[in-house]
C-alpha cells in the first residue's frame, strides 16, 4: 500500500499488522500515477506490433510480481540475473571419475534379435541374429559365421535363432543336416523335413520345383523373361556342377555350349521336366543342332570324340553310376513354399565325401531357387516377399569334397541382401578352410570375413587362422576363446567330470568392434530337441 507524507523525503514505516510499506512523498505519487497513466493510454492507443509489444510487456510485469522467472524476480530490488554462468567441465578416465557418476563404463549392448543368453562380464542379456541386426541397420548384410569345437553349443546357438526368428516370420531352411541336428526341431514347428540317401528319396537336379514352373503365369513379359532366365541358369549351374564333381574337373567350353543348348531344346520354359537319362539320349542322338555347337557337322566320329567328357558325366549320374538312383530319377518330394524345411542327410555316409558333395550342391541349389522364385512372384502379385534363413551347417564336408563347391559357395554368400535371404555358416575351426590350395583357401576365409556376426567358441590357438587379423582379436579375448577349447576336469568331491568350460560359451565379434562374450542359456522346452548325441543314449 501507498503512504503519502507531508515532508519531501522518503521514508520506510515498518507496519506489523499490515507489513511492508513504501512512503512516497505527494509529488513522487503524482509523477508515478501521471506516468503509468500515460503508459497505459500508450498501450491501448498505439496500433501495430509497437503496441501488442507494449501490451505484452506490461502483462509480463504484472505477472513477473506474482511468481518468479527462471532466473529470479524480475521487479525492482527482487534479484533478477541477467547471466547465468556456465558450469565447469571436467574430463577424466573411467577410474578417475567411476565413484563419480556410475555410468561412464559404456552402453549396454542393443536389446534387438533372438535373446541368446547373459553376458559373461556384466551379467546383461545378449541379444543377437543377422536378420533383426541387418533389418535395425547394426549390421550391413544378414549373414553369420560359427566357429567352434565340437560339442560345445554350436548348433544349440543356431537352434535358437531358428527357432525365434521362425516365430517372427523368417522361414528356416536347413539345406543340408548331416547329423541331423535340426529334423528334430523343424518337426516340432511343423515343418517339412526331406530325407536324402542311397535308396532313401530321389532328387532330380533338372526339377527346381512347381514354385519354378509358376513364374511362366507372370504377366510382365520382361519380368518374366528375367527370371525364366534366371533359373535356366540355375538349373545349368547345378547339373554342371555335379559333372565337374564326377569328373574331377571343370567342363570345357564346347561342352557347356552343348548341354546349355540341349536343356534348352528339350526344356525351354520348365513345362516338361527332362531326366539326366534324357539329356544323355538327346546329346548321343547326334542332332544337327548340337554338330554344329561341336564343330563336326559331317563327322560322327569327330562328333562322338567332343561329346565324349560329358557323356562319362552323364552316365556317371545315371541309376548304374556312383550314386545310383539318387539324381536319374524325378523328384520324389518338392519343397514347399513358406515352411520351415530341412534336408536331412544324416544317412549318408561319412566317407562318402563326395556324394554328401553333391546332395549338398543339389540341395542348396534348389533351396536358392525356390527363394529366388519366391521374390518374383511376389513383385509380380503385389505382395510383401517372405524371407528366408539359410541354415549351412558342417561347411568342411562340401569344401573339401571338390573346388568347384568353393566358387559355388562364394557365389551363393555374395548376393543374398539382395535376395532377400540370410544366412548362417558353421564350420569347427579356421583350419577346416584349409584349403588344396592358397587361392581356394583365401576364398573360403572370405567367407568368415564376410560375415556381418562371427560367433567363436572353443578354438586352439594354432586354429584361429586370420580371426586375430580380421577382427584385431585382444588378448585377453583370444585367451578366452582358448580357455573355452579346454577339456572337462574331475570333480575330486564326486568323482565324476564337470561340464566343460567353453559349452555355450561364445565371443560375437562385430568387425573390429571389441566382442561381447555370452553364454547361451536354452529353456526346457528346448531341451527335448538340443540332444545331438542321440547315438549313446543307451550307453548313457
Amino acid at each position: 500500500m501507498w503512504t503519502f507524507l507531508d515532508r519531501d523525503d522518503e521514508q520506510l514505516v515498518n507496519d506489523a499488522r499490515d507489513g511492508l510499506k513504501f512512503s512516497l512523498t505527494r509529488r513522487e505519487a503524482r509523477n508515478m500515477q501521471r506516468q503509468a497513466a500515460r503508459e497505459h493510454k500508450r498501450a491501448t492507443k498505439e496500433p501495430g506490433v509497437i503496441g501488442q509489444w507494449l501490451r505484452n510487456s506490461r502483462n509480463a510485469r504484472e505477472v513477473s510480481r506474482n511468481k518468479p522467472g527462471p532466473r529470479g524476480w524480475n521487479v525492482p530490488g527482487g534479484g533478477h540475473v541477467n547471466y547465468v554462468e556456465s558450469p565447469i567441465e571436467y574430463q577424466g578416465t573411467t577410474v578417475q571419475v567411476c565413484g563419480l557418476w556410475p555410468f561412464i563404463a559404456g552402453s549396454s549392448n542393443p536389446v534387438v534379435g533372438t535373446p541368446l543368453g547373459y553376458h559373461l562380464k556384466r551379467g546383461t542379456i545378449v541379444c543377437a541374429d543377422p536378420v533383426m541386426w541387418f533389418l535395425s541397420n547394426l549390421i550391413l548384410n544378414p549373414s553369420a559365421f560359427v566357429l567352434g569345437r565340437p560339442g560345445l553349443g554350436k548348433s544349440s546357438l543356431m537352434r535358437r535363432m531358428v527357432a525365434i526368428l521362425a516365430a517372427w516370420g523368417v522361414i528356416p531352411m536347413v539345406l543340408s543336416d548331416t547329423k541331423p541336428d535340426y529334423a528334430d526341431l523343424i518337426s516340432a514347428m511343423g515343418g517339412q523335413v526331406i530325407k536324402m540317401a542311397r535308396g532313401r528319396g530321389h532328387r532330380n537336379p533338372l526339377d527346381l520345383g512347381p514354385m519354378v514352373a509358376s513364374l511362366r503365369a507372370i504377366k510382365d513379359e520382361d519380368k518374366r523373361r528375367e527370371a525364366l532366365e534366371e533359373m535356366r541358369g540355375r538349373r545349368l549351374t547345378t547339373i554342371s556342377g555335379l559333372l565337374s564333381l564326377v569328373l574331377d574337373r571343370g567342363l570345357e567350353a564346347h561342352e557347356s555350349t552343348i548341354l546349355s543348348e540341349t536343356l534348352r531344346q528339350l526344356d525351354p520354359d520348365f513345362d516338361n521336366i527332362q531326366r539326366v537319362d534324357d539329356l544323355r539320349e538327346y546329346i548321343a542322338s547326334r542332332p544337327t543342332g548340337l554338330r554344329a555347337l561341336a564343330l563336326a557337322v559331317d563327322h560322327d566320329h569327330e562328333y562322338d570324340s567332343r561329346i565324349r567328357g560329358l557323356m562319362d558325366g552323364l552316365v556317371a549320374l545315371s541309376a548304374n553310376g556312383q550314386f545310383g538312383d539318387l539324381f536319374s530319377e524325378h523328384t520324389d518330394e518338392h519343397i514347399e513354399p513358406g515352411v520351415p524345411m530341412c534336408f536331412d542327410i544324416s544317412g549318408i555316409d561319412d566317407a562318402d565325401a563326395k556324394l554328401g558333395a553333391a546332395v549338398q550342391s543339389v540341395c542348396w541349389a534348389h533351396g536358392s531357387a525356390t527363394v529366388s522364385a519366391e521374390k518374383y512372384l511376389a513383385e509380380a502379385e503385389g505382395r510383401d516377399q517372405r524371407h528366408y534363413l539359410l541354415i549351412m551347417d558342417e561347411l568342411w564336408r562340401m569344401l573339401k569334397a571338390s573346388e568347384v563347391m568353393v566358387h559355388f559357395l562364394d557365389a551363393l554368400t555374395r548376393l543374398n541382401r539382395q535376395r532377400g535371404l540370410a544366412q548362417i555358416m558353421c564350420t569347427h575351426t579356421m583350419s577346416d578352410l584349409k584349403l588344396s590350395s592358397a587361392h581356394l583357401t583365401e576364398i573360403a576365409w572370405g567367407f568368415v570375413e564376410r560375415s556381418a556376426q562371427v560367433f567363436m567358441g572353443g578354438l586352439a590357438e594354432r586354429e584361429m587362422g586370420n580371426l586375430q587379423e580380421v577382427f584385431a582379436m585382444t588378448s585377453a579375448e583370444k585367451s578366452m576363446i582358448t580357455d573355452w577349447s579346454a577339456e572337462a576336469m574331475i570333480n575330486p568331491d564326486t568323482g565324476t567330470a564337470a561340464e566343460p568350460p567353453g559349452r555355450g560359451k561364445f565371443l560375437l565379434k562385430i568387425g573390429k568392434k571389441p566382442g561381447v562374450p555370452f553364454k547361451t542359456v536354452l529353456t526346457s522346452v528346448e531341451m527335448s530337441v538340443n540332444n545331438t548325441n542321440k547315438a549313446w543314449r543307451m550307453a548313457a
